[in-house]
């Protein structure tokens, strides 16, 4: 099963060590990255594998908005499946 965690706010040293770090520590593999920086604005897209994390994924995500607060990003993760559905057309 996979979740697209999605990260955007102000540029700083260590998003992506951060975030990837919350995957790592809970069993998340991260499949695929891309992240762009427009002018100060950081934006990241992650696909993760959620089959073998050691936690819910509602506290997972949970985890992850925590980091987001903490870092004054806005941190979202959620099932690919619902990410499809969000972008269909």
């Amino acid at each position: 099963m996979r979740a697209v965690i999605t990260v955007i706010g102000k540029d700083m040293v260590g998003i992506l060590a951060k975030v990837s770090g919350v995957c790592a520590e809970n069993g998340v593999n991260v499949l695929e990255v891309t992240q762009s920086i427009l002018q100060d604005l950081f934006a990241m897209i992650m696909l993760v594998d959620i089959s073998q994390s050691t936690i819910p994924f509602d506290q997972l995500s949970d985890r992850l908005s925590a980091l987001g607060k903490e870092m004054g990003l806005t941190v979202h993760a959620m099932h690919e499946e619902i990410f499809h559905s969000m972008h269909r057309v």
